[in-house]
């Protein structure tokens, strides 16, 4: 045999490993605890949160924010057990420089350890996505305090999930993979933030996976509260427009025994506190600060694809009359995007506040995917409005159902974007299903959110019409179409 031919097969056996590897890591088994819909739980001691940024008529920038107040608060009341998953946990600014940042990711590292130092019994426990070392690349500095504070950090093993991205990941597993990394022998900018990191963090980055939950669960007393929400404790994202849900009893415990899978794909152990009894939708906690309008009410926790059918379900649940409200940093998911028009099709009034994606902490973006989404749906007559943004970003995820006949009422909120990426079980999410009477204070709550959001005036500017922005090209639609499918892309 020719050295020619020769190479030809050696090529050709490369490129059949590399076409093998990117289809199994595409389609490879799901761990278990993936996916789960929990079941539904009587709603306790429910709060609807949210972080609202605005403009007055002068155009200067309001804040009004409750999440992390909240979970610092949850965390200050913890004496056994803290367990915080958290997609982005640093300080990085990227390019966003000269901005009046909130130290979120030090105001949470300073609560845990004084938490762990006044209650040395206390177990806590952060997971977290490898982006915040950029894959290895980096040693950040709060990562090392909270490790000696007693603090266990968990960066979680992404090598787990399906490949996103597999045209990139099948040849990445083949060989760059099993180099490791190193914090000490960067010699590329950081793009994110300070420090030098090797070209191996690159490397890594371009599989577009991620653990992007951002969740709370603690001991409260002789029970347990958690946190659902798409906030980040990441300075830069702290200007954000953003939602939570805090709630207690069984769907707290559900929500640990989520983490409890993710945490042992490195190896740590959550404790998995017994369930409470059987217990009707319509028992809640005996508290004056609970209305009796909670009872009948009940909280489900769904994560990854689960969240993609919760979604789906609920839209599909909507009829002529029926209010569907969606607010979204991104919106790009081919079945949602349908169900929404096939629900304006139905006569449901279908309302669409949209990012304009246009930053990404000081670096300009090309209105992907929203821009060519809105224009769609806007053709169908599903009504569209941009929130107003100077730097920060529209970063809430909610679906909110509101029936014409006065039945139950539905709130999806969490993590998840509307992208493939989010719900197709790729990244690792978490978002919480509140359904119930119309008129439970965290559905009504939510309600206001969206509706102040909606409804600008000069004095409170929170949002813009549709044709506040050109129409999408051709070209940024055809580039969505192809990223959406393939999964080259950040959203």
């Amino acid at each position: 045999m020719s050295k020619r031919c020769m190479g030809l097969w050696i090529l050709a056996g490369l490129l059949l490993m590399w076409l093998g590897m990117g289809t199994w890591q595409r389609f490879k088994p799901l761990p278990e605890g993936v996916g789960v819909a929990f079941p539904e739980r009587p709603a306790e001691r429910v709060r609807f949160l949210a972080d609202r940024t605005w403009y007055d008529a002068a155009g200067r920038r309001h804040l009004d924010q409750a999440i992390f107040d909240e979970a610092l608060a949850l965390i200050g009341g913890a004496r056994r057990l803290v367990v915080a998953d958290m997609f982005l946990f640093n300080d990085f600014a990227g390019s966003a420089t000269g901005q009046d940042f909130r130290a979120l990711s030090r105001q949470l590292t300073q609560a845990l350890i004084d938490q762990k130092r006044d209650h040395p019994g206390l177990e806590a426990v952060v997971i977290t996505d490898p982006l915040n070392t950029l894959y290895g690349g980096l040693a950040p500095d709060h990562f090392a305090r909270l490790r000696q504070a007693g603090v266990r950090v968990v960066e979680t093993d992404l090598t787990r999930l399906r490949a996103s991205n597999p045209l990139w990941s099948g040849l990445w597993h083949l060989v760059p993979r099993w180099f490791g990394n190193r914090a000490d022998g960067g010699w590329l900018p950081n793009l994110l933030g300070p420090g030098r990191v090797t070209l191996r963090s690159y490397l890594a980055l371009l599989n577009f996976q991620a653990n992007h939950r951002k969740t709370l669960v603690v001991d409260q007393d002789d029970g347990w509260a958690g946190l659902v929400t798409s906030a980040n404790p990441h300075d830069a994202s702290s200007l954000h427009g953003n939602v939570a849900l805090r709630f207690q009893g069984a769907a707290a415990l559900d929500l640990l025994a989520s983490e409890r899978a993710v945490a042992s794909w490195s190896g740590v152990a959550l404790p998995e506190p017994a369930l409470p009894g059987p217990a009707s939708p319509d028992t809640g906690p005996s508290s004056s600060s609970v209305s009796s309008s909670t009872k009948g009410a009940r909280v489900q926790l769904v994560t990854e694809g689960a969240v993609r059918d919760a979604l789906l379900a609920a839209i599909a649940a909507s009829d002529a009359g029926d209010r569907l409200d969606v607010a979204m940093f991104y919106l790009a998911h081919r079945g949602v995007i349908e169900a929404l028009k096939q629900a304006r099709g139905r006569g449901v009034r279908v309302r669409v506040l949209l990012d304009p994606n246009r930053d990404a902490f000081g670096i300009e973006k090309g209105g992907i995917p929203n821009r060519p989404v809105a224009l769609e749906l806007h053709r169908e007559a599903v009504e569209v409005r941009w929130c107003v943004t100077q730097g920060e970003q529209c970063h809430t995820k909610l679906l909110l159902r509101r029936p014409a006949d006065g039945g139950e009422a539905e709130v999806i909120l969490g993590s998840a974007n509307v992208t493939r990426r989010n719900l197709d079980d790729l990244n690792l999410e978490t978002s919480v299903r509140l359904v119930g009477p119309a008129d439970t204070p965290a559905i009504r709550e939510a309600g206001t959110f969206f509706d102040e959001r909606w409804k600008s005036s000069p004095e409170h500017v929170t949002s813009e019409p549709f044709d506040a922005f050109d129409e999408a090209t051709p070209w940024q639609r055809l580039r969505y179409r192809v990223m959406e499918a393939t999964g080259l892309s950040t959203f």
